[in-house]
């Protein structure tokens, strides 16, 4: 069974841009960002399979899921892909990355963490007890434990987003959401990021719950790969959702730094219609 599902291309552009949803969300996470994007861009937009109704919960591993983003552009035959993906799924990208250098141009992630767990040598934002908790909560209580991530992820008060993130955390199964918090949660990735070859641009907001600032500037200090740091100026985990101006707002300057930005009639343009001339990475 496959472990993604309503797969979709729209948009116009001769780049494709993929934008992959982390754990616990779907692909609403986006909304905000497809009317920018689809005017320039060929967009694929897709679901990982968190409600699959398969009993073998053991295959929701970061190193299955990569490969099943690879089986994904594979299938659609794209290439050169602009990946961005959010929490989970930015990990995802830099494991497929270092598999299939071909598929990738660039990697843009967002709320990307390679380990949560403290140790005394690097801040991860979570103590082993604290996660140890987490799950004990999925299994005892998996309606309370999502509404109370749900709200955590989210960072602010904005209603539509916890209404939006909290359909889509309950409509997965424990077992799953417990093999995947364990496989996020208590593995250390961090060997991984100096084999990621690929140009990236990590996102990081002011303050992040699950995510602190100084994760990011590891990461970027690790990669080898050309690596760029953008913070948002605003709390929470998913900034695409809950401050989408500012998230734009830096997203659009990462587009126009790797490459041109194109109108529907493949002019040369800027965000608000203006010409640019920007060479192509």
């Amino acid at each position: 069974m496959a472990l993604y599902k309503n797969t979709k291309i729209i948009g116009n552009g001769e780049q494709t841009i993929v934008l992959s949803h982390g754990f616990g969300a779907s692909q609403i996470i986006w909304d905000d960002m497809l009317p920018f994007l689809q005017e320039r861009y060929r967009v694929v937009l897709f679901d990982w399979e968190f409600s699959n109704k398969d009993v073998d919960s053991s295959k929701y591993t970061f190193e299955i899921l990569s490969e099943a983003l690879i089986s994904l552009l594979d299938a659609l035959e794209v290439r050169k892909v602009i990946y961005v993906g959010h929490s989970m799924a930015a990990m995802l990208g830099y494991i497929a990355s270092i598999q299939r250098p071909d598929l990738f141009v660039h990697l843009v992630l967002v709320g990307a963490s390679p380990r949560y767990l403290n140790s005394d040598d690097y801040e991860g934002g979570f103590e082993r007890a604290d996660v140890e908790l987490m799950l004990s909560q999925i299994t005892s209580d998996f309606h309370a434990w999502a509404q109370v991530l749900v709200a955590l992820i989210t960072g602010i008060d904005h209603p539509a987003s916890i209404e939006k993130l909290s359909r889509s955390f309950l409509a997965m199964r424990p077992e799953v959401a417990y093999s995947l918090a364990s496989d996020i949660f208590l593995k250390d990735r961090r060997e991984v990021l100096e084999k990621v070859e690929t140009p990236c641009t990590i996102i990081a907001t002011t303050k992040d719950f699950a995510v602190p600032v100084s994760v990011g500037q590891y990461m970027q200090s690790k990669i080898k790969g050309e690596t760029t740091l953008e913070i948002v100026d605003t709390e929470g985990h998913c900034p695409q959702m809950t401050a989408p101006e500012k998230f734009l707002e830096v997203f659009e300057r990462i587009l126009l730094s790797r490459m041109i930005i194109k109108d529907t009639k493949n002019k040369t343009m800027g965000v608000n219609g203006t010409s640019v001339n920007i060479m192509s990475s």
